[in-house]
């Protein structure tokens, strides 16, 4: 399954209040990314998302 495919599904099953904390640190200038800054970002396909995607990965979040 597909990066992003696996992270909207994780992101659905989010309770409201979880999708508002960090759920990692990307490199400055970007620093701490929640839940919802992570989705806005996987939306649009963005540079940003490519690498949240994979920190998410790794961590064993997705």
């Amino acid at each position: 399954m597909e990066l992003k495919q696996r992270f909207l599904r994780v992101y659905s099953t989010l309770p409201l209040g979880v999708r508002k904390e960090i759920v990692t640190v990307l490199d400055d200038p970007t620093g701490p990314v929640s839940w919802e800054a992570a989705y806005i970002e996987v939306e649009n396909d963005t540079e940003i998302s490519k690498v949240i995607l994979e920190k998410l990965e790794q961590l064993q979040l997705i």
